[in-house]
């Protein structure tokens, strides 16, 4: 499945420059990893987010959200923001935000 390079771009200026975050194809499309964690990424049109797990039921009431599956067995912590829910600049901004702040939670991969 290809990714929607437009929005691959819109997430890399939010991020802006920064060394500890990296691009890596993986399921298809590009994930934006820092310290080795995926912390969001592009499929097809669509944002994959890694959040805080504890915060996977409240952020699935958020508007075009739901969990991530690709093998029939979703994973707490992991969302799909369809196309429409990152459309607007602010909504993509928290979305990319949340995701890197949880990544910088984690135990950097070596």
């Amino acid at each position: 499945m290809a990714y929607d390079e437009a929005l691959a771009a819109r997430v890399r200026a939010l991020i802006g420059p920064r060394d500890d975050i990296g691009e890596r194809k993986m399921f298809g499309g590009l994930s934006f990893m820092l310290g080795g964690n995926m912390c969001c990424g592009v499929l097809g049109d669509e944002l994959m987010v890694r959040v805080q797990p504890t915060e996977t039921e409240t952020l699935l009431g958020e508007p075009h959200a739901r969990r991530f599956d690709m093998t029939g067995r979703p994973m707490k912590g992991w969302l799909v923001v369809a196309g429409a829910g990152v459309e607007d600049d602010a909504a993509l901004a928290r979305w990319v935000a949340r995701g890197v702040a949880f990544a910088a939670t984690l135990a950097v991969k070596g």
